[in-house]
């Protein structure tokens, strides 16, 4: 099998894998898409569901599903099989056939089990799936080393173009909606303002740091829950999202340096910034009921903006949910992964959070990556165009080389030799 080299394979413009170079098959052949059963130990959500099977064999493409794939998000093999998929017995079987795999939680972003997939990857083979890019260098470089073509989910620029395929944003709505559901159970009040026999009971106050897609999913399920719900964020755009949802903006005397990278994201400060930050939120942290913290840098440890002192200044039977907790927490006292109570606070630093509701979870992934395996595939090959936005940001690794510029740039490797042609 030829190794392809990032600085040689192009022709053109364009830079083509047909079915026969991915597999050696004859190009009259489909490629075929495969599906193993997620292996990280509590993760319920499957890469595709039945409902996406008719768009990639629209789209010339066959799929084969790992038998039980489905069955812990709410689809069983029969559902796969009607829509024509073919279910193989088992996950050595779906890597040997398959000229793409398609998984929820790749080796990189899979620390538990993932690095036993790495002997079943075939050189020239594609993976798609969230790969954790920034997570660990030695990680990225042995999937380049395996030979395959990776793409990152995670890597999806937020442009209007391929806002069907943001698998982020998808599971960031997800987790939003989740973590209100978690607090409002684990809270010692009712989030409702509630007319009663016994009088008025006032609304919860629900305060969200970091009005990013789950920051703002967070704010509108909260409001439909009754609660009272305002948020912080340190980019000034977010405040008109913030608005449109029915939450009031806290605005603070205190102004980041270049608040947003070009994809929207916030951008990491200096401590002096944080030190502040901490300061002014100490209030509004102390006058809510539930506190729930989204502010995450990608490629970057979280800020801590939630410290031991301000949590104590918290009522009693008080609620912090932590979605940053898998990147060091946004609070000072979150445990990766529990639930902990310190000075009558419940602090959850719960993880995965859209497997907990893996059946629309895995509908909404599917669709997104079906979205970009169609954008990927014209008359049944694979096209990768890398003058293409979508295609040169997603793409990770290539031909034994860590190939995405972003990447190479956090990990500090050697920048590649440019591109001709």
């Amino acid at each position: 099998m030829l190794s392809f080299n990032l600085h040689n394979a192009r022709t053109g413009s364009k830079d083509v894998f047909s079915a026969g170079y991915l597999s050696g098959r004859k190009d009259d052949h489909r490629l075929i898409v495969g599906v193993p059963r997620e292996s990280y130990p509590g993760e319920r959500r499957v890469a595709l569901v039945p409902l996406v099977i008719p768009s990639l064999t629209k789209a010339g493409l066959e799929v084969v599903i790992e038998a039980g794939a489905g069955e812990q998000s709410g689809y069983p093999d029969t559902a796969y099989a009607e829509k024509g998929a073919k279910i193989v017995p088992g996950r050595a079987a779906v890597f040997s056939t398959a000229d793409i795999v398609i998984q929820v939680l790749c080796y990189g972003s899979n620390d538990a089990t993932g690095q036993a997939d790495l002997p079943l990857f075939r050189r020239g083979q594609v993976l798609i799936g969230f790969l954790r890019p920034f997570g660990s260098a030695e990680v990225v470089q042995k999937i380049a080393a395996s030979g395959v073509t990776s793409f990152s989910v995670e890597l999806i620029p937020r442009t209007t173009r391929a806002q069907s395929m943001d698998a982020l944003s998808s599971m960031g709505t997800i987790c939003g909606y989740k973590a209100v559901l978690l607090a409002a159970e684990t809270s010692l009040r009712i989030f409702p303002m509630m007319t009663t026999a016994a009088g008025t009971i006032t609304p919860a106050r629900v305060f969200v740091i970091g009005a990013g897609v789950a920051g703002l999913q967070a704010i509108a399920t909260a409001r439909r829950l009754g609660a009272v719900s305002s948020a912080y964020d340190m980019r000034p755009a977010a405040k008109e999202q913030v608005q449109s949802l029915g939450g009031r903006f806290v605005e603070l005397p205190i102004e980041a340096q270049n608040a947003q990278d070009a994809r929207g994201y916030g951008t990491a400060q200096d401590e002096n910034f944080y030190a502040r930050q901490r300061e002014l939120l100490t209030r509004v942290v102390a006058e809510s009921d539930v506190v729930i913290s989204a502010a995450v840098i990608p490629g970057k440890k979280s800020p801590v903006l939630i410290t031991a002192d301000m949590v104590k200044g918290m009522a009693p039977g008080s609620v912090i949910v932590d979605l940053a907790s898998e990147r060091g927490g946004n609070c000072e006292l979150t445990q990766v992964g529990k639930t902990v109570k310190e000075y009558g606070v419940s602090i959850i630093g719960a993880i995965n959070l859209a497997s907990s509701v893996p059946y629309h979870a895995s509908q909404m992934y599917a669709r997104n990556v079906t979205n970009f395996l169609v954008y990927l595939v014209k008359d049944g090959k694979l096209q990768h165009n890398l003058q293409d936005e979508i295609i040169r940001e997603t793409m990770v690794t290539r031909g034994g080389e860590v190939v995405n510029a972003r990447v190479r740039e956090f990990f500090k490797l050697p920048a590649l030799a440019p591109i001709s042609g």
